[in-house]
């Protein structure tokens, strides 16, 4: 294909695909986010009252109530869907490669880690799909799934579109005769060593119908297979460029005609992505729009649609503390930022604290949900476990910390019309909001008791107490009722574990008993 012609006709080839160019400057600026109205969050359909909870007249909304249990914040990891730590079992260059070792005893040493909450792996286009109409998954993918099922442990992913760091295109072969790719602008310096500055660096033409075809049935093909998977937690958002960051930095301009068309794509795109992945969260990077490809316009879609947000460094661009830092509390944010080994020549250390310790410490400024355990190219249980033997208290203190971890920590009882009431003051003991909606239920084990409702979107929050009450049915006995709680997300639940000092049942509800 005479590609130089086809970039003449792109203009026309845009839409025959649906996506149209005007003259008009096209660029969407990013926007502060403290204060920002994103609306409401998602919808509750049956919030619970949370107040205000007057006990004397003339409104005594709770009568005579008084504190009658309460709980203490856990000092264990607390596994919930939502948040944790994430160990990577393939990056930017694939799974680990240990000489001697098989590549499944690689994968389940990581996975296997105690500390370890999620799993991670990061393939190319072509290691899901070779062919059209049909996945073709590579031989990790698989590993990876069965390992997950077996340690009960949930997999997050990104399908990268292009990668800089493989000597091949991204696109699967069969698209390779269909769909043209344009040569990037500049230059990329560095280590003649590494194939990112060895190879010629192009981009497709996103836009092309071929390519619109296949982006649809690969986003088709995957949601059948993973969309309501209750292994799967959460798939990164497919954005431009190189890694599927929404950039090809450091190259000038993109691969499209104009601004405008590259905006209209991408956000196309991302609107193909909502269609199909209805169930789990999509999470879009916050990376600054160097490449003028509509970065903050797909962000802002994805926060407005109930979605997650994340970041690939938090030591580069200041520009993503921002979001992160004023997200609306229901919303998720991941942080991903390399670990180093824990051998002498890694560790960097300053004033006596580590290169990790510091890492730590940033990620849990920002309040997030999930952080990666990764050792960037140099992928290996081993690099984790000789950094955690040196110095475990950093990677303890934000295993234990991360996220939300909430509990009831008070529980008021009282009486009304001859139905007894419950009141919850709830807390959250994490650095970061509840990601959805959270829906608490009083039952009893015979089911006459099935009492249900939620707080408002993000509740409660790392600070204060939220409550909420719930009314038994007529005569019945509070003690020895059971309180269970449920993260709903995107219209599905997830039961939640209390992170509390208080035993638990099997089930990860709490047994209401007077201790106070």
């Amino acid at each position: 294909m005479n590609r130089r012609n086809f970039l003449k006709t792109g203009g026309a080839v845009a839409v025959g695909a649906g996506i149209t160019s005007r003259n008009s400057y096209a660029f969407i600026p990013s926007h502060n986010w403290g204060k920002y109205d994103f609306g409401s969050g998602p919808v509750v359909k049956d919030r619970l009252y949370q107040g205000p909870f007057p006990q004397y007249k003339p409104e005594r909304v709770v009568p005579g109530s008084s504190v009658v249990m309460a709980t203490t914040r856990s000092k264990k990891i607390v596994p919930n869907y939502g948040m944790g730590l994430i160990v990577y079992v393939s990056g930017d260059i694939g799974p680990p490669q240990i000489k001697g070792e098989s590549l499944e005893k690689s994968i389940e040493d990581l996975v296997k880690i105690p500390f370890v909450q999620k799993i991670y792996m990061r393939p190319d286009w072509r290691q899901v799909q070779n062919k059209p109409g049909r996945l073709d998954f590579t031989d990790y993918w698989k590993i990876t799934f069965d390992l997950a099922k077996q340690y009960n442990k949930s997999v997050a992913f990104r399908v990268m579109l292009e990668n800089p760091d493989v000597p091949y295109p991204g696109m699967p072969e069969f698209l390779m005769d269909k769909v043209p790719y344009v040569k990037l602008k500049g230059t990329w310096e560095g280590n003649p060593s590494q194939v990112r500055y060895q190879k010629e660096h192009k981009m497709p033409r996103y836009d092309h119908p071929e390519y619109q075809a296949a982006f649809r049935e690969l986003n088709a093909l995957l949601a059948d297979e993973l969309n309501d998977n209750p292994l799967v937690e959460y798939m990164d958002t497919f954005m431009y460029g190189f890694w599927g960051e929404g950039h090809t930095w450091p190259f000038e301009g993109h691969c499209f005609p104009d601004n405008q068309i590259a905006e209209k794509t991408w956000k196309q795109m991302f609107e193909t992505q909502l269609e199909f992945w209805t169930k789990t969260p999509l999470v879009t990077n916050t990376q600054p729009d160097f490449s003028m490809v509509g970065n903050s316009d797909i962000l802002d879609r994805s926060t407005r649609t109930h979605n997650w947000i994340r970041t690939d460094t938090i030591f580069i661009e200041n520009e993503q503390i921002e979001p992160l830092s004023n997200r609306p509390p229901w919303i998720a944010a991941i942080s991903e930022i390399g670990m180093i080994p824990g051998t002498a020549t890694d560790l960097r250390i300053d004033q006596g604290v580590p290169r990790n310790e510091n890492i730590i410490s940033h990620v849990m400024d920002l309040g997030v949900n999930y952080w990666s355990l990764w050792n960037w190219h140099r992928i290996s249980a081993e690099n984790i476990m000789s950094y955690y033997k040196k110095y475990p208290e950093g990677i303890d203190e934000i295993a234990r910390s991360i996220g939300y971890r909430v509990r009831p920590s008070w529980v008021w009882h009282f009486e009304k019309d001859g139905h007894a009431g419950l009141v919850f003051g709830m807390v959250n003991d994490g650095i970061a909001g509840v990601p959805g909606v959270l829906r608490l239920t009083v039952f009893s084990d015979d089911g006459t008791v099935n009492e249900t409702g939620c707080l408002d979107p993000g509740y409660p929050l790392p600070q204060g107490v939220r409550q909420a009450m719930i009314m038994l049915p007529k005569g019945t006995e509070w003690k020895g009722l059971k309180l269970k709680a449920e993260l709903e997300v995107k219209g599905e639940r997830h039961p939640v574990n209390w992170a509390c000092q208080q035993k638990t049942n099997e089930d990860g509800s709490l047994t209401l008993y007077q201790n106070i």
